[in-house]
């Protein structure tokens, strides 16, 4: 039987960039400052293009409601001026020849009057490619130091997002979905070569297990992992950890920065898969007739683009 590590699921090499923007309570100015930052991003190269959790707003149950906007799913359509967040992002991946996965925003559902928090994934054409919905909401209490409770507002999403490109294929999460393991699980052992976070980590949860919980699944997969925050803001009711990074597929933390705004690059090089994979071969020594594979035993794929 061949010891060779099988080819990198990354198939040629690509620019990630991760942008880490300052969100106000102006929608119109944050939406063009991304549009802005995307556009810099691209003249610097880069194929790949993160946004933050709620890029387009405050972040905080309070606000999600008033900054939510229906999302034009398979044949639903809506007026421009009910989508302006949809329409600048897949203007941007269109005007800038990338692919674009825009953080997060407030989507509200008009059938149900439910609010989501979701990840919009755009392709070189403007095409929507994938509507991430967060799987896991962020529930926490930690007494002395925060209370935040997604599930007052907010539906929690039911589907894992894998995303097929001409790089190969790129699974997504938002923020509290990285704590859990199993959905990168899935999407490594259904070739993703990368999974990409955008969140907003706190200053209670961002200094114990931002970079933690990167570089874990980074190096339990052996695959890139990105987190994208937005930038920290002192004045803000809820303030982001900030310190977007890039982990390579052995856990290093290969790029990264502090809390301002600003943004983080790096070259994605398929032989670094292999050769993480090749010294550590976890990928050929998994004990499935021991316990479970979550690829299999879980949900189906999730959606794909094309």
């Amino acid at each position: 039987m061949s010891t060779a590590p099988p080819p990198s699921p990354l198939k040629k090499p690509c620019k990630l960039a991760l942008l880490q923007l300052a969100s106000g309570n102006d929608k119109a100015a944050n939406l063009a400052n991304a549009r802005k930052q995307v556009a810099a991003a691209a003249a610097r190269g880069a194929n790949i293009v993160v946004l933050p959790e709620c890029f387009n707003s405050p972040y905080g149950t309070s606000y999600f409601r008033s900054y939510a906007e229906p999302i034009p799913h398979g044949d639903t359509t809506y007026p421009d001026s009910l989508t302006p967040s949809y329409t600048a992002l897949s203007t941007a991946a269109r005007e800038n020849n990338i692919y674009l996965i825009g953080g997060s925003i407030p989507e509200h559902e008009p059938a149900t009057d439910a609010l989501y928090n979701t990840s919009l994934t755009f392709s070189p054409t403007g095409a929507l490619l994938a509507a991430h919905r967060k799987i896991h909401l962020f529930d926490i209490d930690i007494p002395g130091k925060i209370r935040f409770i997604e599930s007052e507002v907010l539906s929690a999403g039911a589907t894992p997002t894998l995303i097929d490109t001409p790089y190969g294929r790129i699974g997504v999460g938002i923020c509290y979905d990285v704590r859990f393991p199993e959905l990168a699980m899935m999407a490594a052992r259904q070739g993703a070569f990368a999974m990409l976070y955008p969140g907003a980590f706190n200053m209670t949860t961002g200094p114990l297990h931002w970079e933690l919980l990167a570089r874990a699944r980074a190096v339990d997969n052996q695959v890139w992992v990105g987190m994208c925050s937005p930038a920290r803001s002192e004045e803000a009711g809820y303030t982001a950890w900030g310190h977007s990074m890039v982990v390579d597929p052995n856990g290093e933390v290969v790029a990264g920065m502090e809390e301002g705004e600003g943004y983080v690059e790096w070259e994605l090089a398929p032989e670094r898969v292999v050769e993480v994979r090749r010294g550590i071969p976890v990928t050929r020594q998994r004990r499935f007739d021991v316990y479970a594979d979550v690829a299999v035993a879980g949900p189906t794929e999730g959606k794909k683009g094309v």
